[in-house]
């Protein structure tokens, strides 16, 4: 059977990767530090799939077929799709087995994802990766996107995201292959994009929502995430990831590992990861 051996979240940017030294570098060499960690924790874990909670920033969906979430069956995933992003192009081996029982299991509770053999994956899966050195030929895990819609409304609750996370829980657990599963959401925190306040962090929001994960609540946290979303930015959306990935661990066992505002990436960079079984 199934085993989930571990629980991340990490913020994404492109501007990570594409003008890394438009920060200072003592900052910038205290996050990339944060996301080696990471690597490490996850490594440790020795997880054979890692399921990738992200969204599409409209490269594969588009407003003529826009799921609110989509999980990839596909043996494998080209990355980046983006011609601009300072990353080398690449292949990443896929779980289409896992895939597949994911996609059974949550129609059979009354979810309904879309479903595809045929993505490329874009900076907000292959970012993060790229930093905790998982993007890597010798890395040896598979990935497994799972793609939320953050990005264009009307979006799925905050509520719903989280419900989703409950669900993955039990449908990873009950895929009779023998496997180790980790899960790695990824966006936000506070950050908006193509507006005049693009470069704006909302410390106040992003350390709030932190605070709130860690408490273990998870009422106060959807009610916060839902009431006060649109103070922290367009961008901000992404946190719908951060809530899947709750509902993965049961609502409970958050530790934030770093947070700093960092306005010239234009996002607040959270990184942080769940107790297994907590």
């Amino acid at each position: 059977m199934a085993e989930l051996v571990g629980i991340y979240a990490a913020s994404h940017t492109p501007v990570m990767l594409n003008f890394p030294e438009a920060i200072p570098d003592d900052d910038r060499h205290e996050i990339f530090a944060g996301f080696r960690a990471l690597g490490d924790s996850l490594r440790q874990a020795r997880p054979d799939t890692v399921v990738v909670v992200s969204d599409d920033h409209l490269h594969n969906f588009f407003l003529d077929n826009l799921p609110a979430f989509c999980i990839g069956a596909a043996t494998s995933y080209r990355t980046p799709v983006e011609h601009w992003l300072k990353a080398e192009r690449q292949v990443l081996q896929g779980d289409a087995d896992l895939g597949a029982h994911l996609l059974g299991e949550a129609l059979r509770n009354g979810f309904d994802p879309a479903l595809s053999m045929d993505l490329t994956l874009d900076h907000g899966v292959l970012t993060p990766l790229h930093l905790a050195g998982l993007a890597t030929p010798g890395a040896g895990v598979r990935v497994l996107p799972l793609l939320v819609n953050c990005v264009q409304p009307p979006l799925p609750t905050m509520a719903r995201a989280y419900q989703w996370g409950g669900m993955l829980r039990e449908a990873i657990a009950s895929f009779p292959g023998d496997v180790r599963v980790a899960v790695l959401a990824t966006g936000g925190i506070s950050h908006d994009i193509a507006t005049p306040r693009m470069g704006v962090v909302n410390e106040a929001f992003d350390r709030e929502f932190l605070r709130l994960l860690q408490a273990g609540e998870a009422q106060p946290l959807i009610r916060f995430a839902t009431d006060h979303v649109n103070e922290a930015g367009n961008g901000a959306e992404e946190i719908r990831t951060w809530l899947l990935a709750h509902g993965v661990a049961g609502g409970r066992g958050f530790e934030t590992t770093y947070y700093k505002a960092v306005a010239n990436w234009y996002t607040g960079i959270g990184l942080g990861r769940w107790a297994v079984g907590s």
